[in-house]
């Protein structure tokens, strides 16, 4: 499958809907480890984190008759949030199934953006899989959150705008769940340099696409809770996204929940702004690198900022 081909396409087809994000070089995480770290701001795109970009771009794909069927997906929160956003802007109607234990801030703000919420399942694969059923059931049309080619080019025009931004990118730090976004990434980077280092990094509470890339197929295993809700829960059974982990993820971290906490506590005091769980595990996976990359150019991912503000109160 050809990744680089889908960006590509992507980037022609979503670049009206949404924002070329700053690739910010950090003075105080540059100072700390030795590396020069980039941190790209997923944070300030439309709906709060980068779902949008492979949300819309699969959105823009489908036929007025699909559109018109009524369209159905799955989230832990932001990739029903950008979802909903991109409904609005190709006049279509739809429902977002999450987890029964979906962050409230994130399904206050898909319910904000007009789309109808239904609450299945305690994990995000069995989320995924009553989204399906739902879909096939009344013959409307599913739309997945990362397990869908168009959905993963989207992702990728990230690394589109990466190499617009920086002339030399050793090695990427991206928040790993389902693994939409850093195909889409590695798949794209390494068609332009194969030496990039791509770096897949989860929550030791939830490390299912880890284990299963280990594994050689996908694994049925619990999560535990974890700060970074973004990347929680299990992976859909037969989702391309494993190939691409294990033909082009170069290195795997996990991070403690301590070490996520430690992190968001951190990029707010140092950088001043607000990121969510699933960003700090990425800044802290690289922290535990960091003397890797001593002299080289890093970019972290700030893949979302959509934080509830009790969760804030829990870490601050």
């Amino acid at each position: 499958m050809d990744i680089a081909g889908e960006v590509i396409s992507a980037e022609k087809a979503i670049r009206p809907y949404i924002r070329e994000t700053y690739l910010e070089y950090s003075p105080f995480y540059s100072q700390m480890t030795g590396a020069r770290v980039y941190f790209k701001l997923e944070n300030l795109q439309h709906t709060g984190s980068f779902k949008l970009r492979g949300a819309m771009n699969k959105l823009l794909s489908l036929t007025d008759e699909e559109k018109n069927r009524g369209v159905v997906t799955a989230s832990t929160g932001n990739h029903g949030a950008a979802f909903a956003y991109g409904l609005g802007k190709v006049n279509g109607t739809g429902v977002v199934f999450v987890p029964e234990n979906a962050s409230p801030t994130k399904v206050e703000a898909i319910q904000r953006l007009g789309t109808e919420v239904r609450y299945s399942g305690s994990d995000s694969s069995e989320t995924e899989a009553q989204a399906r059923h739902y879909a096939e059931k009344n013959k409307m049309t599913h739309l997945p959150p990362y397990n869908d080619l168009k959905v993963i080019g989207g992702q990728g025009t990230i690394a589109f705008e990466l190499t617009n931004q920086l002339d030399q990118i050793d090695a990427v730090y991206v928040a790993l769940g389902g693994g939409g976004m850093i195909s889409g990434i590695a798949g794209y980077l390494k068609s332009k340099n194969p030496e990039v280092k791509i770096i897949g990094c989860s929550p030791e509470n939830s490390q299912v696409m880890i284990q299963s890339v280990k594994a050689g197929r996908i694994l049925d295993l619990p999560s535990l809770p974890t700060l970074s809700d973004g990347t929680a829960g299990g992976v859909e059974p037969g989702s391309i996204t494993l190939e691409f982990c294990r033909e082009l993820v170069d290195d795997y971290m996990t991070v403690t929940e301590l070490e996520i906490k430690e992190s968001l506590r951190e990029f707010v005091q140092t950088q001043h702004m607000l990121i969510e769980g699933s960003a700090a595990v990425a800044a802290a996976a690289f922290k535990k690198q960091a003397d890797r990359w001593a002299g080289k150019n890093v970019v972290v991912i700030i893949c979302g900022g959509n934080i509830s503000l009790e969760t804030l109160k829990t870490i601050l």
